[in-house]
Order: structure tokens, then sequence, then C-alpha cells
């Protein structure tokens, strides 16, 4: 549709007149009259997206800092399976301000200028008919698609949005499915939003979970299969049988039996009694069940059955159980009450170097580059390096140059006088350079520093002092300077997109950091990392053996984050029984392809290579190490913790070298597999 076939289509629904054949459904028709009657918005106007500040966005981030924590694991597991379409992800807070973002790295400045980033403001009253805005309007997943958006500036970009509720039913943001381009055919989305729908149900049951970790939580589902893994309503109860909260099915579930009977339409404050012909003593006991066969088959009030399971309240210790691993026991007794450097690594020596060097560079003046992959902890390290120096009791101010639009990163890191631009604030702003005098600044991913500004701190850097924008005279300031880049800023500076002087003024001192798959104390790393993710939730967490073993086994492309990002979520969906397989993602649980297996027989194992059905037999030259490492395996009766113990490594180094060799345990072939 042409531009101003666009704009009259719009005016034309919004003054009353009835739509044209195969336009849009009603709900995209009544934002459109909402914009025009209500907003009074212009579709004739050109439409740039608004971003929000950093302080802004930090304080919309912190508001729901332990809902973003659960919705981020989500967002990576959806983003696996459409990135290869073209779609980026947006989460936003229930205001409609983008506060979380995963896209593709060529994608970047295509989807910012689309406003398809952090910080950038969806709400409807400001961006006209677009898939978030309208979703918080509307509070159901909608598709909004091309000339379905109100402004022209839009109708490029394809929007799948689902609403995610708070526990007491409130709004608490939008899941977005976005793509740039896409085919014209709306249909060409129903895969894309049932998706977006299903993740966004998965994010909010595990914050139920999260949020109601103290009460009694029934899961119901009308499929005995199903009512584990992805449950039609929950529940939560107190421990007598009162009602404290309800997902968002289980909400439009009672509100109906409450019309059916006439009854009140209050959710909590309700017994278990009034819904099901049950008492909590049927509750107790089917959540003493060890079977999963045992399901109950609950009777409600609205003469329909329900296969039903049950969540106890807050996980106690289970210390006696087999197949598990108390974190609090284990990490308490590998790192007791340690400095915050001291506790980022175990017996692992690149770290213990690092550590080391780190220790000696605190408290000298001297600014620090920290170089590694995405993910494997930058941040973490310099605020650590900053909690052990004697500027801990200081301002630590950490900014990512990525994350703040260009037209932004000025203002926000050298502050500004009174009046300086439009829209600027009365008495001006204080950078965050200032902010962060007498302590320290991390400055994350210098190398994505725009080639101006790298010049406004080479100076803050050489002279100690700062000129906010609008003003005569420069401000005296003291601080460390902490930088940090993934990016090889050697290969920037060849291509003449970074200062070689910066560079050596921020480089006083290099920290590379290791790889998570170089790492040798990943076991410490879990332990640590799922006590503190279990200390979020106020619970005791464990993992069970097998989960270990698959985590160990993993290679960790993101690094520690996707660690962390994989705990919270199996600590998100365990539903308080632990994290098993069934709660990892599933690049984690895939077994690698092997290009050897192992073939049991009754007195001895072999090596034996696979060899296409055309191929001859043929001797296989089997290495000494790999015959060493089956022997063990095999007289140990491949117990991991054994043979490590008995070659003085650790499991990790043991499952790396038996997927070096091919080597695959029986217990993980095929059924089918010779044995």
């Amino acid at each position: 549709m042409l531009s101003h076939q666009h704009v009259d289509e719009i005016r034309r629904i919004a003054s009353g007149h009835a739509p044209e054949a195969g336009t849009p459904d009603s709900l995209i028709h009544r934002s459109w009259h909402r914009c025009v009657n209500t907003h009074g918005l212009d579709p004739a106007q050109s439409f740039g997206p608004r971003v929000e500040s950093s302080t802004r966005l930090r304080e919309s981030r912190e508001r729901i800092e332990e809902y973003l924590q659960v919705a981020r694991g989500g967002m990576e597991q959806l983003f696996k399976r459409v990135s290869d379409l073209g779609y980026v992800l947006l989460l936003t807070d229930a205001d409609g301000v983008t506060v979380d973002y995963i896209g593709n790295d060529s994608w970047g400045k295509d989807a910012q200028r689309a406003g398809l980033y952090l910080g950038a403001n969806w709400k409807e009253e400001i961006a006209g008919t677009n898939g978030i805005g309208t979703c918080i309007y509307e509070q159901a997943s909608l598709t909004c698609h091309r000339d379905d958006h109100f402004y022209t500036g839009n109708v490029g970009l394809s929007c799948n949005t689902a609403p995610l509720f708070h526990p007491d039913g409130k709004l608490m943001g939008v899941l977005d499915v976005s793509a740039l381009a896409m085919p014209n055919a709306r249909e060409s989305q129903h895969l894309a939003l049932h998706l977006t729908t299903l993740y966004g149900q998965m994010i909010e049951d595990a914050n139920f979970v999260r949020h109601f970790r103290d009460h009694w939580i029934l899961r119901l589902a009308t499929s005995w299969a199903l009512v584990d893994v992805l449950g039609d309503m929950m529940l939560a109860f107190d421990s007598d049988g009162v009602l404290a909260g309800a997902s968002t099915g289980a909400r439009k579930w009672l509100r109906g039996l409450a019309l059916q009977s006439g009854g009140d339409e209050a959710i909590e404050g309700r017994h278990l009694t009034d819904v099901f012909r049950c008492s909590m003593d049927d509750i107790w006991r089917l959540s003493r069940s060890s079977n999963v066969m045992d399901r109950a088959l609950l009777s409600a009030f609205d003469h329909q059955s329900y296969f039903g399971s049950v969540v106890a309240p807050r996980m106690r210790s289970l210390s006696g159980a087999p197949g598990h691993r108390d974190v609090t026991d284990v990490v308490s007794a590998l790192a007791p009450a340690s400095p915050a450097l001291e506790r980022l690594a175990g017996d692992d020596k690149q770290m213990r170097a690092l550590q080391d060097q780190a220790r000696r560079l605190a408290n000298k003046r001297i600014n620090i580059l920290i170089q590694g992959e995405t993910g494997t902890g930058k941040e973490v390290f310099a605020k650590a390096l900053h909690e052990s120096s004697t500027r801990h009791d200081k301002p630590f101010v950490a900014v990512n140059c990525a994350s703040i639009p260009e037209s932004l990163i000025e203002s926000e890191l050298f502050g500004y006088t009174a009046g300086t631009f439009t829209g600027a604030r009365n008495r001006g702003m204080k950078g965050l350079i200032l902010q962060a005098h007498g302590g320290t600044l991390f400055l994350d991913e210098i190398g994505d520093m725009p080639l101006h500004l790298q010049t406004r701190l080479l100076r803050v850097l050489s002279e100690h002092e700062v000129l906010p924008l609008g003003a005569d005279r420069p401000i005296r300031v003291e601080l460390t300077v902490i930088a940090a880049s993934h990016r090889d800023l050697r290969q920037l500076i060849a291509a003449g997109s970074f200062r070689e002087d910066l560079y050596y003024r921020l480089c006083g001192a290099t920290l590379p950091l290791p790889a998570l798959r170089d790492r040798r104390d990943l076991g410490y790393l879990i332990d640590l990392i799922l006590r503190e993710e279990a200390e979020q939730l106020d619970t005791r967490a464990y993992i069970a053996d097998e989960a270990l073993e698959l985590l160990e086994r993993y290679e960790w492309p993101g690094n520690v984050r996707q660690l962390r990002n994989v705990l919270r979520f199996g600590l998100a969906l365990s539903d308080g029984e632990g994290i098993y397989p069934e709660h990892l993602p599933p690049e984690v649980t895939a077994l690698p392809v092997a290009t050897m297996v192992v073939q049991q027989t009754a007195t001895a194992a072999t090596l034996a290579l696979p060899a296409p059905p055309s191929a001859p037999p043929r001797a296989l030259a089997r290495p000494p190490e790999a015959e060493r490492l089956l022997a063990s395996l095999q007289e140990h009766r491949w117990n991991i913790t054994a043979v490590a113990a008995q070659a003085g490594q650790n499991r990790t180094t043991i499952y790396r070298q038996m997927k070096r060799f091919g080597i695959v345990s029986p217990t993980q072939l095929p059924p089918d597999s010779d044995r």
C-alpha cells in the first residue's frame, strides 16, 4: 500500500467508516481509532523512535530485575529458534520501554534505526499502532504486520507480541518477536506468533513458581502427559488451603466459575474446597508421590476433571537423597567468605594468575584493559577489582558503549549544562564520568565508542578533567578507568576505527579473561552460580549428577553468561525439585556426534570406528591414551569421579578426553546400539 493510501485508510477507519474487505482485523482498527481520536496522532507525520535516557532505562530495569532474570533465559531459548528467520527479540516493561534485547550483531544498526533496541519506547500514545503498544492496550497476543502500523515509517516491520503478567494479574511487560522485512502475506507470521505466545506463557509460569516459592503450587492440565511440562493453569495456596495467586489461564477459568455460580469474582482468599472436590490432605499426598505416573484426576465444580501435580513450598534440604549435590554445602566449603576477586575462580591456573595480577594492580594509578570473549565476565571481574581496592567505598559506574545510542552517548558520558539543547533538564545533568569521580569508571565494549568521543575521552585520561556539553570550563576529575572489549582493538586501529593513542592510554595493563571452555574450574563455577541464583529465590538448590555431567561436557560458546542463564532457567523450571536434564535447554542435553563408540562385551570394552557399509573391515589404530582411559573407565564402572580422582584430574578434563577419543558411556548409547 502506498503511503498516501495508508494514511487515507487510517483516517477513514478512524472517522467511523466500515473497513474494506481484506483489511486488518478489528483489533488493529480499534488502535487506529484510539491513535487519531484519543491520542491525537496524525498518520501523515514522520516518525522516529523515541529512545529513553540510560537513567530511565536503568530505573525501568531495576523495577523488574527479578522478572528480567527469569525472562532472559526464556528469550535466549526462543531466539535460537527464530534467529535464522531474521527476527530480533525485545522485552518491554508495562510502559512500553524496551528493557532487554537479543539480536544478530549484523542487524544491529538497522534494528537500532528502526527502534528495535534497548531504551526505545513503543507506547501506543507515542509510536501509534504497533505490536508492543497495542498489546499493552489490548492485553492479548497479536500480530502487527506491515500496513497494520499507524506510521508509514514502520510499515516495513512485522511484530508478534505476547503480554506478560505478574502473578497478581497486573501487566508486567511485553515479549516481542520482530523482523525488519517480511513477506506481504500476514499468514507468514502465524508460526512466529505461536512461538511468542508459547514462550510468553513459559516465562510467566517460571516467574509464578519463583514468586510463590513459599506456597503450595498446583499445576493443572487436561492432558496427563503435559501437566508437568506445560500445564494449562497454576494455583498457589497457603498451608490452610487459601488461594494466594493464580496464573493468567487460571484467573480466566476462576472468573468463569464465579460467573456460572453467581459468586464473588475475587480470586485471592478463596478456599481450595470452593474450587475442587478435594482437601489439602489430598494435595499433600499428591506432593509426596515419587511416581511420575501418579497424577491425580481432580474434579472441579465446573463439572470438568483435570490432571494435577504439586510443587511443595520452599525447597527443603535433601542432602540425604541419592544422585544430587547440595550446592549450599559445596560452595560453603570451597569459598567461605572469600574476597571479591578470590571467589571468581576455583582451581584454574589461568584465573589464579589473573587474580594475582589484579590484586597487585588494584591500588595502582594505572588504567586496565580487560579482553575476552562475550560472556566471560569482564564486568564482574572489573567490579571485583574495584571492590578489592581502597576505592571500594567510592562509585563504580559501568557504561556499555555498545548499548547507548550514538545520539545520546556523548551527553550521558560527559553531561551537559542547563539549556544546552531542546529537551535537556532544567538544571543540566552530571555525566557518568563525573559520577565516577573518586572511584572506577568501567567502559564495556570500548571498541564500539564513536571516534569523535574517543578524542574527548583521551583528554579526560591525559588531563584528568571533563568538559560537559555547553560548559565554558572543564571540571577536575580523579578516577581509575577499566575498559573492556571482546574485539581485537589492534585490528580496529589498523582499520582506522580506534585511536592508537587512546589504546595505549587504556592498556596500562591488559588482563585477558579465558573462555569458559579453556577453564578447569567449571564445577566450582556451577556450584557458585547456582548458589547465587538460589539465594535470589531464598531456597536451597541442588543439581542431579545426570544434569551435572551434561553441563561439564558442553562447550559453552556463550561462556559464563550462558552458564548463568542456563542455571537460572533450569532453576526456574525445576519447580523446587532440583535441576535434572529435562530442565536444561536442548543444546546442552544433545549428545555430541562421536566418531567412535564403545562396544561392551561380557568380558571387555573395545573401541570401534564405524565404517561405511561398503568399506571392508579394517583394524583401528588406537592411541595408547585412549586405551588407558577406556581401561580406567571400565575398571571404575564408568564412574567419572573415581576415574578423575585416580588420574589426578577433574571431571571436566575426563569428559573432554572422552569426547576427543570418541568414547561414549554405554548408558548414553541408543537402545538399539550393539554393546
